[in-house]
C-alpha cells in the first residue's frame, strides 16, 4: 500500500483502532526480523515497509495527542 493511501486510511481510524494496528504491526515486525535471522526471507524489503508503516502509525498517534493538548 502506498504511503498516501496508508495515511488516508489512518486518518479515518479511532484512537483505539490505531493502538490495535500499532500492536499488530509491532508483532509483525518482530516476526519478520526473527524469520530473517533464522532463515532467508522471500522479500527482505518487506521489513523496511513494515518499519515505515510503524513510524507512520506512531506519527499519527503523536499528531492526535498534540492536537488534543492544544485544544
Amino acid at each position: 500500500m502506498k504511503s498516501k493511501e496508508f495515511n488516508i486510511k489512518l486518518n479515518g481510524l479511532s484512537a483505539e483502532e490505531l493502538n490495535e494496528i500499532l500492536l499488530n504491526t509491532q508483532v509483525e515486525l518482530r516476526k519478520l526480523k526473527m524469520n530473517h535471522k533464522t532463515a532467508e526471507l522471500e522479500n527482505p524489503l518487506e521489513i523496511r515497509s513494515v518499519r515505515r508503516n510503524l513510524s507512520r502509525i506512531n506519527t499519527e498517534i503523536k499528531k492526535r495527542e498534540l492536537q488534543q493538548s492544544t485544544n
